[in-house]
């Protein structure tokens, strides 16, 4: 969730380093800070609030210093205060470290420290993290110069338990940084004389392609020359370097207002990358380059189990749909925060799917390691090659959506529920799926880019509407099958950006108790896709209208209204089954998007948020 850059080469570090910064404001955060090697000190500059801050401040210091770490923080173990920023010194003045993560058993070393005689000023775990690296540096004898600082880190990390992504540096080594990971992303970039460190690669993307990511139980040790990583055990690791295929302009606005529009209209492309090269050559199924199970390991299956966080468990809500519509081959999806500790029996032939757009999210990382504990094969729907996610499954789909800056996810959602109708198209053919069937599910998929883009077309007619509509406090979502899913995907939009408490339902279980919230200060949303099921949602909007709710009626072309039901129509246009969730979500994320805008809101870093969540 915080965020991670560092520098060592010949230029000076701070304006790399607040660039990187910058880059990394769309994770989140509440604070931010460098450290500076310079003149045989550490100079440490911090700051509450935007980035903006820290560079105010450092630009009245004049750092010259040609190596330093940084840091964007979200709040965990203590508040938003300068004394709780990062980076964090230790209380000899020895040593400065960042770090993202959760140290779980700080206040145990808290205490053996406080009776050695070293002090704290923050409420941090990450404080504690560095106390207690100066303890084991203070250990070493002197001699051992060439090695004491990195052998500090080595032994400071076999006593912590949790989450840790750091970067240090020692007063005693200039030009020296020691960077480590365990369950939080850390990768570094190599440049031409000058190496840099970050959580995220569009930190370092503008300065080199090449990076090497690190592996959790990884340690790095950088000079302006050179690099060598070794394991906590003291092992050599040959260093694999992979290169970033997407360029800097991809996580640029280009004229937009903000990263959540740009990706909105985006989603077209998107989807086109989702899809090339997957079909089969008589367009009648899906392939998939990096599964790593044959034909016939898929006919064994009896059951998926689709595991997530937030905006892509609702993807994987769509994915359960479609493949007991379609394979009919039973579905289950879970929380990936509850699976690990839910201990539920499973089929002894169940295969697992992991999606995650940042390939990072922790409980989704720690879920998937659950499984695969327990002998499962593990799948993984990411966005970000060389992410956790995708380097511990054993096998898995690419999105290929690009760089996805909005902390509320739009193209990766849309092109995470491509892929799970390419996927549920695959697993038919396999069964009972008939060649003529397959290939009109084919040409429905590749439909769905011109039929966003026509989709698109509505955002001026949904711009007005949401004028009208953002001041409002409470609003629910409604639709049934599959997009119900898609009615948890608005709410969850129109509260990330937007702050409107807002809920979704099956249509039908509005009755159940959530009509009791409708009045005329409570608008509802509806999904009313043609089919058997448009007369039912029709007798649920009329119930709402009784009532004298607001109704906003996303229709598929073709459908007639009674007069007046609806106090506002969003057409959309008519489709395959398999993609309509994805049609749909369009003209949910323009209305949550514009009614954001509406209300000044901050809708690219919406409060308390964060792009990728890498603590439990």
């Amino acid at each position: 969730m915080c965020g991670i850059v560092g520098y060592i080469g010949k230029q000076k570090a701070v304006s790399i380093l607040l660039e990187g910064l910058k880059r990394l404001e769309y994770r989140g955060y509440d604070s931010a800070g460098l450290a500076i090697q310079q003149d045989g000190k550490l100079c440490i500059s911090r700051k509450t609030g935007r980035v903006e801050q820290l560079v105010k401040e450092t630009a009245k210091l004049h750092y010259t210093g040609t190596a330093g770490i940084s840091h964007t923080r979200w709040a965990t173990h203590g508040g938003v205060t300068e004394a709780n920023a990062h980076p964090h010194l230790s209380s000899d003045g020895k040593l400065v470290l960042v770090h993202n993560g959760v140290i779980e058993n700080f206040a145990a070393i808290k205490h053996f420290l406080q009776g050695k005689d070293y002090t704290f000023r923050s409420e941090t775990d990450t404080e504690v993290l560095c106390n207690l690296i100066a303890y084991h540096y203070a250990k070493e004898p002197e001699s051992n110069a060439q090695s004491r600082f990195l052998e500090s880190v080595r032994k400071t990390l076999l006593h912590i338990e949790g989450t840790y992504g750091i970067a240090v540096m020692c007063v005693d080594r200039p030009n020296e940084i020691v960077a480590a990971r365990k369950g939080s992303p850390l990768l570094l970039g190599v440049g031409d004389g000058e190496y840099l460190l970050a959580s995220d690669a569009s930190a370092l993307i503008s300065h080199t392609r090449n990076v090497v990511y690190l592996k959790d139980g990884e340690l790095v040790h950088v000079t302006p020359e050179t690099f060598a990583i070794t394991t906590l055990d003291q092992a050599d690791v040959p260093p694999v370097v992979d290169r970033i295929t997407w360029s800097i302009a991809d996580a640029e606005l280009n004229g937009f207002a903000h990263f959540m529009e740009k990706e909105i209209f985006e989603q077209p492309a998107a989807l086109e990358n989702a899809m090339r090269g997957r079909f089969s050559a008589d367009g009648s199924t899906a392939n998939f380059g990096g599964l790593n199970l044959a034909a016939t390991d898929f006919r064994q299956i009896d059951r998926f189990v689709f595991c997530s966080c937030g905006t892509a468990w609702h993807a994987c809500l769509v994915a359960e749909h479609l493949i007991e519509r379609f394979a009919r081959v039973p579905v289950e999806v879970d929380y990936a925060s509850e699976f690990r500790y839910r201990n539920a029996p499973l089929d002894r032939d169940a295969l697992f799917f992991f999606i995650s757009q940042s390939g990072e999210t922790i409980d989704t990382l720690a879920a998937m390691r659950e499984a695969k504990r327990k002998g499962y094969k593990v799948m993984a729907i990411c966005n970000v090659v060389g992410s956790s996610i995708a380097r511990e499954a054993d096998g898995g789909i690419y999105q290929h959506a690009g760089p996805e800056i909005g902390v509320a996810s739009t193209k990766a959602f849309t092109s995470q529920l491509l892929i799970s109708a390419l996927f549920a198209l695959y697993v038919a053919r396999l069964r009972d799926m008939s060649f003529s069937d397959g290939v009109n599910y084919v040409q429905g998929l590749k439909a769905a880019p011109e039929l966003v883009r026509k989709t698109l077309e509505q955002a001026p007619h949904i711009k007005e509407i949401a004028q009208r509509y953002a001041q409002y406090h409470d609003c629910l979502f409604l639709g049934r099958l599959s997009l119900f899913p898609i009615a948890l995907e608005g709410a969850l939009k129109l509260k990330e950006i937007s702050y409107i408490h807002a809920e979704g339902y099956p249509a039908a279980e509005m009755k159940h108790g959530p009509i009791a919230l409708v009045n005329e200060q409570c608008p509802s949303v509806f999904f009313v896709p043609k089919g058997e099921l448009f007369n039912k949602i029709v007798s649920s909007m009329q119930e709402i209208k009784a009532r004298k709710g607001k109704i906003i009626a996303i229709v598929t072309e073709g459908c007639e209204l009674p007069d007046g039901l609806a106090d506002e129509v969003i057409p959309i246009p008519d489709c395959h089954e398999a993609i309509l969730p994805i049609i749909a979500t369009v003209p949910v994320q323009l209305l949550s998007y514009y009614i954001a805008v509406a209300r000044h809101c901050d809708v690219d870093k919406p409060r308390n948020l964060a792009k990728s969540v890498t603590v439990e």
